[in-house]
């Protein structure tokens, strides 16, 4: 018996039904880390590149590993259906520095924060080594932080504090400035989702 997931099928389907209508060309002339062939985009998220086929989609990995979860894929052709290259200032934003962020700032923390903190907090060694594993660059806040590139110009870095006896494990997930503009509150939610369960799969 097939079980479904309404929570992410029924999303998944609207966008995909709304990508049969797209031109490609006009895609890329607004996200320029977008390839097209002629028959597939090819895109690149968390350092993997996925080819997807349109008008009919379909996914696939370069690499011959598993295409992404369909949260993410949902994510994928929301990218490519509504972003734009929006050039990065250098600095960096919290969820809650952003448009929407504080109306958002509930659902965000226990789905993104309280969750990094409880998934690495707990095992910075792993956490350690997944980032890393992944291409990420170290950097120099929390007992472990890294820079991760999302997608195209768009960068995220997970701060984690470990817990003791007094106090439970901690993070930040910083967004650079971009994505205030380049992103929709709810895609940075699942931005920090999409993170948060790839470093968990290289754990």
């Amino acid at each position: 018996m097939q079980i479904e997931n309404h929570k992410e099928e029924v999303p998944f389907a609207y966008y995909e039904e709304k990508f049969k209508a797209l031109d490609p060309a006009e895609v890329t002339a607004r996200v320029t880390d977008v390839q097209w062939d002629g028959r597939e985009f090819t895109v690149t998220v968390l350092g993997r590149t996925f080819a997807v086929t349109h008008p009919e989609y379909s996914i696939r990995a370069l690499d011959n590993g598993p295409v992404p979860p369909l949260p993410t894929q949902t994510f994928l052709l929301r990218y490519l259906l509504e972003s734009r290259d929006v050039a990065w200032q250098g600095n960096w934003k919290t969820f809650r520095e952003m448009p929407w962020g504080e109306l958002y700032i509930k659902p965000y923390t226990g789905r993104v924060l309280t969750r990094a903190a409880f998934t690495f907090g707990t095992r910075l060694d792993a956490f350690r080594a997944a980032a890393q594993k992944m291409g990420a660059i170290p950097v120099n806040h929390g007992d472990a932080g890294y820079q991760f590139s999302l997608i195209g110009p768009y960068q995220m870095q997970i701060l984690v504090w470990a817990g003791d006896e007094e106090f439970p494990p901690n993070a930040q997930v910083l967004y650079s400035d971009n994505f205030e503009t380049g992103f929709a509150p709810e895609d940075r939610v699942v931005a920090g989702d999409i993170l948060i369960s790839t470093i968990k799969e290289n754990m």
